[in-house]
């Protein structure tokens, strides 16, 4: 699966307070959580993503509170993959258990600049920054998370298992 849009850049330490803010925690509704993704962190984030776009950060990305919601809501913007530095690992499982793509590279993190033009291999673990021509290689995701992510989240991962 290659995913492709514009790099929306933040700095180290991104927490979960700034991906949602926490007087929106009354719903799980993911429409609702897109409406006030990264608000406090970026107003015009909701006004200027695009279904496709990814999020690049620094490290600890998604440290704070375990709430769900966090990736919930970044993946309701239409944002299909965030690369960081590094991720905290409660928003790491969580984004898993969302469907969420993350991908840990430090390099990609450091050489992607906001507004370039990125194109993710999951499968192959490559991101390719369109803008300077620059390839970053990443360990892809193992096989069974690589499934998890696919269905949608863990809850559907299972739902298909069962059914």
């Amino acid at each position: 699966m290659i995913t492709e849009g514009k790099a929306f850049k933040y700095g180290d330490n991104v927490d979960t307070d700034v991906i949602i803010p926490a007087r929106y925690l009354n719903t799980f509704d993911p429409g609702a959580l897109a409406e006030h993704c990264m608000e406090d962190i970026d107003p015009s984030f909701t006004g200027s993503v695009r279904p496709g776009d990814i999020i690049v950060a620094g490290n600890n990305f998604g440290c704070g509170s375990s709430r769900e919601h966090a990736p919930l809501a970044i993946k309701a913007c239409g944002v299909p993959c965030v690369i960081a530095g590094t991720f905290a690992r409660i928003f790491y499982r969580n984004a898993i258990n969302m469907g969420l793509s993350i991908i840990e590279c430090p390099e990609a993190a450091a050489g992607i600049s906001a507004g370039d033009q990125v194109a993710v291999d999951l499968e192959k673990g490559i991101i390719q920054n369109n803008t300077t021509g620059k390839t970053y290689a990443t360990k892809p995701f193992p096989l069974f998370l690589r499934r998890i992510i696919d269905a949608g989240g863990l809850l559907n991962a299972i739902r298909e298992d069962i059914l």
